[in-house]
């Protein structure tokens, strides 16, 4: 049964990027053979925290310098002597920068790789857009033999980073920079492949993932205010989606709007747009980064600026039914 986080949890803000660490060791101790390369990130990836949980994994942390796409190498050569091997930095050096050794050396030949980059979206803020990778979703959906989980909060990526080590093969893990509401209880279990009906609506569907399913259940909030009656589901699970799911409910509702802190091209609008296309067309509204690079700025004003937040979600959904 999915968990919910209390009141006394909701109030508490954690970033996604401080499950990394914690959780790496966290598996380590289960006995896992888990090893973390890393791009001269350790600190803000927190990979530092799997090295100083014990000092015999001080030898499991490589930290190759910026050097991303040696990173990638250098986990896949790891992963063919039976380690389960994380990747770390930011992922506009983590995806895009190495996208061709993800191709080619893990995908390409289905090696136990997990490609866990940091500060996705425009969570990084000030850092400007270019750092704000938006196209990640995209780059890594596209690839054979990947998987691509978006939790949404700390509980969700701890849960996300745990599937990926027990999940034999390439799988990819998007992780934020900025501190987000807890939606999730602190053991909640969740499945690759899986979609979550968050809340239970007839008016509309809002498919949202990551910092975006806070931003969905707010607009739901809003939405009832205004007699509309908003479901709102979690795609966890981007790659493989849960086609089931969003069929169900947008047969249901007869209106969908997807929420992405990402680009609206080949992101997880792109995923289930084709889905309805081929399954059951709907009417649909697409709430993201239309076709544009990130600018400097903090999380929240980049949020209300790219209008990926709640109010712009309500007047997706205003529009998209009236």
């Amino acid at each position: 049964m999915l968990k919910f986080a209390s009141e006394e949890e909701r109030q508490v803000k954690k970033a996604t990027r401080a499950a990394l660490g914690v959780t790496l060791a966290e598996l380590a101790d289960e006995g896992l053979p888990i090893v973390a390369v890393d791009a001269d990130l350790t600190g803000s990836t927190t990979m530092a925290k799997f090295a100083a949980a014990n000092p015999d994994y001080t030898e499991r942390l490589f930290n190759v310098g910026i050097a991303e796409q040696n990173m990638v190498d250098v986990a896949a050569g790891l992963s063919l002597t039976g380690n389960i091997a994380f990747t770390g930095s930011f992922a506009v050096f983590g995806t895009g920068r190495a996208y061709d050794q993800i191709r080619n050396t893990v995908c390409y030949s289905n090696l136990n790789v997990k490609i866990t980059p940091t500060h996705a979206g425009v969570s990084v803020g000030p850092d400007g857009g270019s750092h704000q990778m938006l196209e990640d979703i995209a780059l890594m959906r596209a690839l054979p033999n990947m998987r691509v989980l978006v939790p949404a909060d700390y509980a969700a990526a701890r849960a996300a980073l745990k599937l990926a080590a027990k999940t034999p093969g390439p799988v990819y893990v998007r992780m934020g920079r900025a501190s987000v509401p807890c939606v999730y209880a602190s053991d909640v279990e969740l499945e690759i492949g899986k979609a979550y009906v968050l809340r239970e609506g007839t008016d509309v569907t809002i498919v949202a993932c990551g910092v975006e399913i806070r931003e969905a259940m707010l607009a739901a909030d809003l939405l009832a205010e205004k007699g509309i009656s908003a479901e709102v589901i979690d795609a966890f699970s981007v790659k493989p989606l849960d086609e089931e799911t969003i069929l169900a409910s947008a047969r249901k509702t007869g209106h969908v709007v997807v929420a992405e802190e990402h680009s609206t091209v080949g992101g997880l609008g792109s995923a289930v747009a084709e889905l309805l296309a081929r399954e059951a067309p709907t009417p649909c509204a697409f709430v993201g980064v239309h076709d544009k690079f990130g600018k400097s700025a903090e999380f929240e004003e980049l949020m209300s600026h790219f209008e990926l937040d709640a109010p712009a979600i309500v007047k997706a959904v205003e529009k998209l039914t009236a």
